[in-house]
């Protein structure tokens, strides 16, 4: 029995690492790239100063990005490192593994080719992200970097004597730095995640979701323990579709991608925890009531 259980752990948290991995090399590169080529002067004629604007900027560019949740902190990081306000690079981080084209089309696809779903899905994360970002504007004036993240800021005056080919070649150095930092935290949350799809059982959960409030939190706390990859989390929410109502299984959709075991590892690793504490509580009420809001709608 120990056997077995131990095998399921070992093939569930290498799925996991498996489906992670291209998406955090993804994340490096994108941020090798940006700390190398984008300047504090581009990013500063980019971001708009008003802060309902720049929240806004930010948040509809999440759609550009192709990025999971376990890929995207390593983006923020940089961006904040060069500048970006944390208002802004939170909104972006949140929407980015949500509302990109191919989460949208996933979600389409696992609910048999239903609009709905996905218009629910990318409303309600655009809406929540919009929002957290305008607290955080008012609530926060630094970026609220660890001390040994900010002070990592590598100042390059040299950049634009360099060739384009040793660009190239510090771009892939600042990728390498930065999948080992973020690697072993994404190691250890797949192997909790693991861990916990291996000892909680579906069904225990199932008992306790009987009303609304219940069944959102039940699949928040699901969606959480799963740590799935937002490009294939729509085909598992879609199998709770006959147990679970609308509201719930968009707040498993919206909250997942945004706060999962792997995220909240790398999160706690680049930002303060009284902070990453606050980001995750403001996520969980308002996703809880844009579910129970689309529960009564449906």
């Amino acid at each position: 029995m120990l056997s077995q259980s131990f095998l399921q752990l070992n093939t569930i948290f290498i799925s996991i690492l498996i489906e992670a991995i291209p998406f955090v090399l993804i994340g490096v590169l994108i941020a090798g790239v940006i700390q190398i080529f984008v300047t504090e002067e581009m990013l500063a004629k980019v971001i708009p100063k008003n802060r309902f604007l720049a929240v806004i900027y930010a948040t509809l560019l999440g759609a550009l990005f192709p990025a999971c949740e376990c890929g995207i902190v390593p983006i923020v990081r940089r961006l904040l490192q060069k500048g970006v306000p944390l208002h802004a690079g939170i909104a972006f981080m949140l929407t980015g593994p949500v509302i990109n084209p191919i989460v949208l089309f996933s979600t389409y696809v696992a609910f048999g080719n239903n609009w709905e779903m996905m218009i629910y899905r990318g409303g309600l994360a655009l809406i929540v992200s919009f929002i957290v970002g305008i607290i955080l504007s008012y609530q926060y004036k630094d970026n609220q970097l660890l001390e040994k993240v900010a002070g990592s800021q590598h100042h390059h005056s040299s950049h634009n004597k360099q060739t384009i080919w040793e660009k190239l070649i510090d771009t892939l150095r600042h990728a390498v730095e930065e999948f080992f930092s973020v690697g072993k935290y994404l190691i250890v949350g797949a192997f909790v995640a693991a861990a916990m799809q291996t000892f909680i059982k579906t069904s225990t959960l199932l008992q306790i979701g009987q009303n609304e409030a219940s069944s959102s939190l039940v699949m928040m706390g699901l969606a959480f323990v799963l740590s799935l990859c937002s490009e294939a989390d729509a085909f598992i929410a879609s199998s709770f579709s006959s147990t679970f109502s609308t509201g719930s299984l968009v707040a498993f959709l919206v909250f997942g991608p945004m706060v999962d075991i792997k995220n909240t590892l790398m999160m706690l690793a680049v930002f303060k925890k009284r902070f990453v504490g606050k980001l995750i509580l403001y996520i969980a009420i308002l996703v809880l009531a844009g579910s129970l809001l689309i529960g009564v709608m449906v």
